[in-house]
């Protein structure tokens, strides 16, 4: 079928080529009105209690608290209380347009005494609810409202949930340009520098910046349907540019190859497709598997890192299957035009001796390498095992940006006010005197402060409100939360439901901790079937989700030893803190797909080699020559990529920079070239094994491409009967 599809994309190569252009272009164009679609929340469980006890609040009492928190400073010499100051706060306050801003509560507005100054006047609070309900709108609404919260001659601080993901959206807003600005000149000299040529190095970044636009569109098409949080983009451009890049190289790279062996441009075109197009059909496949996974979880904000990831790869793996086809039929032979002084000593070294005489010696002692890299990697992944998890919060950002300043004074100086609380919704309407019970049981839960009435009755309903003593994400506080949800309710309630930030992380954290391991079977299931159907054999599959395991592992110990316990934090200029659950999450599924993505393109050439005779070592050997060096050029190039975010100033940002930089360094060098062979050279023919039964089926059902393209390589001289049968 790819074949197939290999002599059409060359026999109609101007009108693909054409076609596709226009379509991922315009597609494109419409794309950018995503971003007017975005939002920035959905980190919660729709279907948690605790959003649920949000929501009953919000439709009985209205929304509470603030979105916009200002600290007004007054200037020397003067206090909160000075009439110029009082009067010119007051006055802008009361100019705030009624149609954005729902409720204004503060310092002066507020009964005296009041929490909202500190004591010694120079410092006031101000809290603005504003009017729209999503995170979008209300984005919208500050920007448009900020200007007139400013008050001449009084500092102002914003701090609360809007300022700080304002703050957030906007700095990775500019790492992202900033990271592709860097990368993509870097990526393009990588480029020349593996291939020997501008022409194509240039293939791949052509059809990276395509699956960017062409993403977008399918983003902006998701987002007519459901939220889509802004980091979605974020994903899309880092694996919409990996993945392309990663693509076009075993691609282009292939049909050099073809051109080499003296095959014509359509000859090289069908079998470029015919098996480096399958495989990339088939890695794409996995890693988007990987990533549907984030769609098993109830938080939008996961879903919309799966769209976003999901369209990428997708669109990389088509654009890679048609216009980069049709482009190399244009080309041709010019594939190689202006072609740099070293590329004919690259084409002398293209067959990659080097590669497989390292293979050679992992194979003479094979147990020597793979137990101690084992053992590295399980010691690397051990920090893992006391890893905590939790949702972003005001310490991603840099040290000194405004608005983590705005929250760490807030915490400092008005410590009332910023306490982390639990809100208890009670229904069914109960007693005054019962629910005075209940209040003081629960002031009673170890971590908990205070607790009083703060809403109700209304239409038989109430508001307990609880303060927290400790930090709102620490095993304390979740533990306080916990307690009181154990707690029976009053007598006459019906229904009590928990609420407030840190029971919303709480249930996050259980939504995830419920859905991981329904993602994980999903991947390894759909890894299993199809590297059987592909390679036909049962132990292959189960190697490679093994090597996937223990570098995924190795990857997260190393996370949790840097950005949670704070070694090198300094170094990588981050705040030592719990991990981002819905980054992990992320980082999760990317590493999984892209360690079987390099497994997938090494294993493809030994079985192909294996099918024409080779016996275990040979096939080892020729699947390291033929993908060795092209696989680590991919890693390294993917590395620029997403390295990039290694230098962002978020730190959730950076998290996926450092550790995407650390999976593909060892996945790409230590896993897929030492212990891929070892292992292999350790199980014999045994890895090439599957049941009788089995077999028959994979027969039937094989994804191969044997029938399609014509057998002529030179790989190995053995003649085609000599085909081993457990590989189908």
């Amino acid at each position: 079928m790819f074949a197939k599809w290999g002599t059409l994309a060359y026999k109609r190569r101007w009108v693909v080529m054409v076609a596709t252009l226009a379509l991922t272009v315009m597609g494109g164009v419409w794309g950018l009105g995503v971003f007017e679609r975005l939002n920035e929340g959905g980190f919660g469980d729709p279907t948690s209690e605790s959003i649920r006890a949000n929501k009953l609040v919000e439709e009985t009492f209205g929304r509470q608290g603030g979105d916009i928190v200002i600290i007004y400073t007054a200037p020397t010499g003067t206090t909160i209380d000075s009439p110029d100051v009082r009067e010119k706060a007051e006055r802008q306050l009361a100019g705030l347009p009624t149609d954005k801003v729902k409720t204004v509560a503060s310092y002066w507005s507020l009964p005296q005494p009041n929490p909202f100054g500190t004591a010694d006047k120079s410092k006031a609070l101000v809290a603005i609810t504003l009017q729209a309900p999503d995170s979008n709108t209300q984005l919208k609404d500050y920007a448009a409202i900020s200007d007139q919260l400013q008050v001449d001659g009084v500092s102002a601080l914003f701090a609360g949930q809007i300022p700080v993901q304002k703050a957030i959206a906007e700095m990775s807003g500019s790492d992202l340009v900033r990271a592709e600005t860097v990368s993509m000149p870097l990526v393009l000299l990588l480029l020349v520098i593996v291939f020997g040529g501008l022409v194509a190095a240039s293939l791949p970044v052509i059809v990276g910046i395509l699956s960017i636009m062409g993403a977008l569109a399918l983003l902006h098409a998701i987002s007519l349907g459901t939220d889509v949080n802004s980091f979605a983009i974020n994903v899309a451009t880092l694996l919409g540019l990996g993945m392309a890049i990663d693509y076009g190289l075993f691609i282009v790279g292939r049909f050099r190859e073809e051109l080499a062996a003296g095959r014509t441009p359509e000859q090289a075109v069908q079998r470029t497709v015919g098996s480096a197009g399958r495989t990339v059909i088939f890695s794409a496949t996995l890693l988007v598997t990987a990533l549907a996974g984030l769609l098993l979880f109830p938080q939008a904000f996961l879903k919309s890192l799966g769209y976003g990831g999901m369209s990428a790869v997708i669109v990389a793996a088509v654009i890679s299957l048609t216009l980069l086809p049709a482009l190399l039929g244009i080309l041709g032979h010019r594939v190689d035009k202006f072609s740099m002084p070293w590329r004919k000593r690259m084409a002398r070294s293209e067959h990659g001796s080097g590669w497989a005489r390292l293979g050679t010696k992992v194979m003479k002692r094979p147990g020597l390498f793979a137990i101690p890299i084992v053992a590295v990697l399980l010691a690397l992944g051990l920090p893992f095992l006391h890893a905590k998890f939790a949702e972003a919060t005001e310490k991603v950002l840099p040290v000194g940006n405004e608005s983590r300043v705005a929250v760490e004074t807030l915490n400092k100086e008005f410590p009332a006010i910023a306490k982390t609380g639990i809100d208890i919704t009670l229904t069914g309407d109960p007693g005054q005197e019962a629910v005075q019970s209940y209040v003081q049981r629960v002031a009673d839960v170890p971590g908990v402060d205070t607790a009083e009435v703060a809403l109700g009755p209304k239409d038989g309903r109430w508001q307990v409100a609880a303060t927290l003593i400790g930090e709102p994400l620490s095993d304390e506080s979740k533990q306080a939360v916990a307690d009181v949800r154990e707690l029976a309710g009053p007598q006459g309630a019906d229904q009590v439901l928990v609420g407030g930030p840190t029971a919303v992380n709480v249930d996050s954290l259980d939504a995830i901790s419920d859905k991981l391991p329904w993602m994980a079977l999903l991947f390894f299931a759909a890894t299993f079937i199809l590297m059987f159907l592909a390679f036909g054999s049962v132990l292959l599959p189960i190697k490679a989700i093994v090597m996937s395991a223990l570098s995924l592992s190795a990857t997260f110990g190393v996370l949790v030893w840097i950005f949670q316990d704070g070694h090198l934090a300094s170094l990588f200029g981050v705040t030592p803190s719990p991990l981002d659950s819905g980054i992990v999450v992320l980082m999760v599924a990317v590493i999984l797909g892209l360690s079987t993505d390099y497994e997938v393109f090494l294993l493809s050439r030994m079985v192909e080699a294996k099918s024409k005779g080779a016996s275990n070592e040979e096939a080892v050997g020729i699947g390291l020559a033929k993908t060795g060096r092209v696989i680590t050029a991919a890693a390294i190039l993917l590395i620029v990529v997403t390295g990039a975010f290694a230098f962002s100033q978020v730190a959730m940002m950076r998290f996926v920079g450092v550790g995407m930089i650390l999976a593909l360094a060892l996945d790409a060098t230590i896993v897929r070239m030492l212990l891929v062979p070892a292992v292999l050279k350790l199980m014999g023919d045994a890895a090439w094994w599957a049941p009788g039964p089995l077999r028959r089926i994979q027969e039937k059902l094989a994804i191969h491409e044997g029938g399609d393209v014509e057998d002529d390589d030179d790989d190995h001289p053995a003649p085609r009967q000599s085909v081993p049968q457990p590989v189908g």
